[in-house]
C-alpha cells in the first residue's frame, strides 16, 4: 500500500534532527544552488493584519527537487509573553506527486538555520583565528548564534549586551550551562563591541545599536535582527566601512534597511553590495581581501534555507525513525 503518512516535527524534535554543525553545510548547499540558478524563490509575501504591526507571511521555494513553504505569523507584541514573536510551520512536499511529506515547527527551524547561515558567512569572511565575540541581543537568535560561532571559530571570549541587564545575566548563565563558555555581560553596546573580532546583532531594534566608530580593523559582522526597509541595527558609518555581502541581492533591495537607509541618504550606492553569500560559497567572488577589511553579512532569511532544512529533517527522521507520523491524506 502507498504510504500516505505525514511527518510532524515538534519544536523539541527539530534540534535533534537539525544539528547546527550539519545545518551550516546544508545552508552552504542551498545558497550555492540558489547562486547556480537551481532554485525558484519569489520575495516573501507579507500580509499586514488590520494595518498594524502584526503580519502573516508566506515564503515558498523550490531547491533542486525539494518543494516547500514557510507560513508564519509575526506578532512583535508577544515579547514578554509565553508566545514567540514568530510562530508557524514549514511545509515540505513530495516533488513527484505533490504529497505533503512533513509539517515542521517553523520557530525552531528559523532559529537554527538563520544562525547556521551566519556561521557560514563567518567561516567564509572572518579572520581564521577570530576568537573575541560580541553579541548584541539576548533572545533565541542570540543563543543559536553563539552555538553557530562556536562551530566555526575558536571562540575564547564572549561579551553580550541587552537593554535589560536581567536578560543579559540570564543569557550568560544559560549559555555557560549549555556550552561551557564564560559570557561577560557588557554595560552597554559599545563596551561589548570594542575590540571584538566577530559581532552578531540579533536585536528587535528598529534604530542603530551598532556604530561604525566602535569597529576594529578586521572585524566581521553578522547583522540579523532587522528585516524591514525602514528598520536597521547598524548606523550608516558601520555599513559604509564594511565590505557588504547579502543572502540575496533582490531581497536586500526590498527589505534590508541596514543597507537601504544609508543608500537613500546618499552615503553609498547599490555597488556597495559586493555580492551574495552563495556566490562566495561557489568561489565566484572574493571575500576578505586584507586582514584589515571589515566584512558585513546582512541576513534577511530565505525560503530556500527553510526548504533545504526541511528536506534534511525529513530524510533524517525517515532514516532514524524519529518524529511523529499521522495519516493526513493525499490518496484517492
Amino acid at each position: 500500500m502507498t504510504d500516505a503518512r505525514t511527518l510532524i516535527v515538534s519544536h523539541h524534535d527539530v534540534p535533534r534532527l537539525l544539528p547546527m554543525e550539519q545545518c551550516i553545510d546544508v545552508m552552504a548547499g542551498a545558497l550555492g544552488a540558489l547562486a547556480r540558478g537551481e532554485a525558484l524563490l519569489p520575495l516573501r509575501q507579507v500580509l499586514r493584519l488590520h494595518g498594524g504591526a502584526n503580519a502573516l507571511a508566506s515564503m515558498p521555494a523550490v531547491v533542486n527537487d525539494a518543494i516547500g513553504a514557510k507560513v508564519i505569523t509575526v506578532f512583535p507584541g508577544n515579547a514578554g509573553t509565553p508566545f514567540e514573536s514568530h510562530i508557524g510551520v514549514v511545509l515540505y512536499f513530495d516533488h513527484s506527486n505533490g504529497r505533503l511529506l512533513a509539517i515542521i515547527d517553523a520557530s525552531s527551524v528559523t532559529a537554527i538555520r538563520t544562525a547556521a547561515v551566519s556561521g557560514l558567512a563567518t567561516r567564509l569572511l572572518a579572520l581564521p583565528q577570530a576568537g573575541d565575540l560580541a553579541i548584541l541581543g539576548t533572545g533565541v537568535q542570540a543563543m543559536t548564534h553563539l552555538e553557530a560561532m562556536l562551530c566555526v571559530q575558536p571562540v575564547e571570549s564572549v561579551r553580550v549586551w541587552s537593554r535589560d541587564r536581567t536578560n543579559g545575566e540570564r543569557f550568560a548563565r544559560e549559555a555557560g550551562e549549555r556550552f561551557g563558555v564564560p559570557v561577560e555581560v557588557a554595560a552597554d553596546a559599545e563596551s561589548a563591541v570594542r575590540g571584538a573580532q566577530v559581532i552578531c546583532t540579533a536585536t528587535s531594534s528598529r534604530t542603530p545599536v551598532l556604530r561604525g566608530e566602535w569597529l576594529s580593523p578586521g572585524a566581521h559582522i553578522n547583522a540579523v535582527g532587522a528585516s524591514l526597509a525602514n528598520a536597521r541595527e547598524l548606523d550608516t558609518a558601520a555599513v559604509a566601512r564594511s565590505r557588504l555581502f547579502v543572502d540575496r541581492r533582490e531581497s536586500a533591495m526590498a527589505e534590508a534597511g541596514d543597507f537601504l537607509i544609508p543608500r537613500d541618504e546618499g552615503e553609498l550606492d547599490n555597488e556597495h553590495i559586493v555580492g551574495e553569500l552563495g556566490a562566495l560559497v561557489l568561489g565566484e567572488i572574493s571575500g576578505r581581501r586584507t586582514p584589515e577589511d571589515i566584512t558585513l553579512f546582512k541576513s534577511l532569511g530565505l525560503a530556500v534555507e527553510d526548504v533545504a532544512a526541511a528536506r534534511f529533517i525529513y530524510d533524517r527522521a525517515v532514516a532514524t525513525g524519529q518524529g511523529t507520523w499521522l495519516e493526513i491524506g493525499g490518496l484517492r
